[in-house]
């Protein structure tokens, strides 16, 4: 018998996102089937550089979990999805297909770290860079996985000129638009969220005021009931309906009250309410129950506020 540990078939790559096991080879496959229609041995080799058997086998394990998702096509030579396709795989839902897209276009990655083969024409929002430098991540990331403090030079929207502070960071929070860190201010004694590209320089480490488990806004999960404005006409209400994928007129989403602000004026619920059911579109169903819960994290869907960030 061959000794396959020794085999010269294996094929060296310098990818980052070579060498995944079994089962992601097998979500490879599904994927690719379900968004492209069909796949082929070159296709895992060329992504994972593994060897052509190898990738033979890959196809034949997966055609025995799902003998009905694919056909052989002689003639172009490749493996072809049916009509009966069913994915088998989380990351085969259109959900993921939608982000990648994204992360791609947007440039978040390159294309070659996606599942994604064949990239759609796609546009995106463009949005002003946030510059982060590396030694300001590491020393944030380096301070919350040991839990110590962080002495910064910080831009506050509150002064005029930069100021030196020392933070507890134990999270990251990321409002659409940009990134924050979630940490303990030991000036003003409370937790706060401070937008990465204000942290203008690093200082050093210190010791820690509080805990990550004493933040207990960043813990506390709130329920937010979203349905269509009850203004809009039936029809109106229909395609809102649709597109926030909303059963009997409502859609539920989970929300730290920590990012309650940044999921309201992400929504349009932030503003004041002279827009038209048109433009607003979207009411907070449950306001009445969260009503402590916007005032304690300074927020009033009634009137145009700030947040805890500075």
């Amino acid at each position: 018998m061959k000794d396959t540990a020794k085999s010269p078939l294996t094929v060296p790559s310098t990818k980052a996102n070579t060498r995944w096991g079994p089962d992601r080879r097998q979500a490879f496959i599904d994927f690719r089937l379900q968004w492209e229609g069909r796949i082929n041995r070159s296709d895992i080799t060329s992504f994972f550089g593994i060897s052509v058997p190898q990738a033979s086998l890959d196809i034949a394990s997966y055609t025995e979990q799902a003998p009905h998702n694919l056909a052989y096509d002689r003639s172009s030579r490749v493996y072809q999805a049916t009509t009966d396709f069913r994915p088998l795989y989380e990351a085969t839902h259109p959900q993921q297909y939608l982000n990648e897209l994204l992360a791609a276009t947007g440039g978040s990655f390159e294309p070659e770290a996606s599942f994604i083969g064949w990239l759609p024409p796609t546009g995106c929002i463009p949005q002003p860079g946030r510059t982060v430098t590396a030694d300001t991540l590491s020393a944030l990331l380096k301070a919350m996985k040991e839990a110590k403090g962080l002495k910064v030079v910080y831009q506050s929207m509150s002064k005029p000129e930069p100021s030196s502070r020392t933070i507890s960071p134990h999270a990251f929070a990321y409002d659409g638009f940009r990134w924050h860190v979630r940490a303990f201010c030991h000036k003003r004694e409370e937790f706060l969220d401070f937008v990465l590209g204000r942290i203008l320089e690093v200082q050093g480490f210190e010791s820690a005021r509080c805990t990550a488990n004493e933040d207990r806004e960043w813990f506390t999960e709130l329920t937010l009931v979203l349905a269509p404005h009850p203004e809009l006409s039936a029809g109106q209400r229909r395609v809102i309906e649709l597109d926030y994928g909303m059963n009997d007129g409502e859609v539920a989403l989970r929300c730290r009250q920590a990012l309650l602000f940044y999921t309201l004026k992400r929504l349009g619920l932030d503003k004041l309410r002279l827009d038209q059911p048109e433009a607003q579109q979207i009411v907070l169903k449950n306001e009445a129950e969260l009503a402590s819960f916007l005032v304690g994290t300074k927020i009033s869907i009634e009137q145009t506020c700030t947040s805890t960030s500075v």
